[in-house]
């Protein structure tokens, strides 16, 4: 059994309790066998067994304040380690609850992937932190193409499968340190540091083809998906709102050319 520091701290109390009880109870003997020695000095005997009595009210003190501790003080103590140990278990649990919902509240639930709520945040760090370095940020925003035809054809499962398969393809084509996200239907976003727009229009192109080449089983059912990319690269001083805006823009410009492709600002 584990004991609190209180208790710990108890126990040396009462160390030293029956440590002065037993120097007391030694103290008090020594005190008689001297009376007993000195009988013809009746002034001398008188005061020895006076301090001999105030070393009994002594014992008897120590005595007290040791049942006292032992009886009343330790269950207090152990009350409150248990109270204290209840609490510190019940905040564990809180807090593990409260990190599997703040990560539940990031998380798109279907496709496992990042959320928009994430994804809006991510967007304003990562252009604060490469505003201070000096370094560009590219962004990607994609939309499935004719994504309702599949869902009112093959139905929603059939959706939901292709969903899953394009956010698996999605994050094994991208970099740990790169933001994927599903922002909400059949659209998904990149962030991608360090791009400048050469690099990150290679970069869509090899997922465009990757999501092209997808085929999606579900029974007898084999279904092929494409995909359009808006692309934009922050230009180091507008907000995330408006960096956002301007590649989407781009992503509605794919769709406008015919779909399938990437379009870059």
């Amino acid at each position: 059994m584990r004991f609190h520091k209180a208790e710990h701290a108890f126990f040396v109390f009462i160390f030293v309790i029956l440590a002065a009880g037993v120097v007391t109870l030694h103290a008090y003997g020594l005190l008689e066998s001297t009376a007993a020695q000195m009988e013809d000095v009746a002034e001398a005997r008188q005061n020895i067994s006076y301090l001999g009595t105030l070393l009994f009210a002594v014992g008897v003190l120590l005595a007290t304040a040791f049942f006292f501790g032992v009886l009343f003080i330790y269950p207090l103590i152990r009350g409150q380690v248990r109270e204290e140990g209840k609490l510190r278990a019940m905040t564990a649990t809180l807090s593990a609850r409260s990190v599997t919902l703040e990560q539940a509240a990031l998380t798109d639930g279907l496709t496992g992937m990042q959320n928009r709520r994430f994804f809006d945040d991510a967007l304003r760090e990562y252009i604060a932190e490469f505003r201070r370095i000096g370094k560009p940020v590219g962004l990607m925003i994609l939309d499935l193409d004719h994504f309702k035809s599949i869902n009112d054809t093959h139905g929603h499962d059939v959706g939901d499968d292709v969903l899953r398969a394009v956010a698996d393809c999605l994050k094994s084509m991208t970099r740990y340190h790169d933001v994927v996200a599903r922002l909400g239907g059949e659209e998904f976003a990149v962030v991608a540091p360090n791009m400048d727009e050469e690099l990150l229009r290679k970069f869509a192109e090899r997922i465009r083809k990757g999501v092209a080449n997808l085929t999606i089983l579900n029974g007898n059912v084999r279904l092929k998906v494409t995909t359009s990319v808006g692309l934009a690269v922050w230009d180091t001083s507008e907000t995330a709102e408006a960096f956002y805006r301007r590649a989407d823009k781009q992503l509605y410009e794919a769709k406008r050319q015919g779909r399938n492709r990437v379009c870059a600002a």
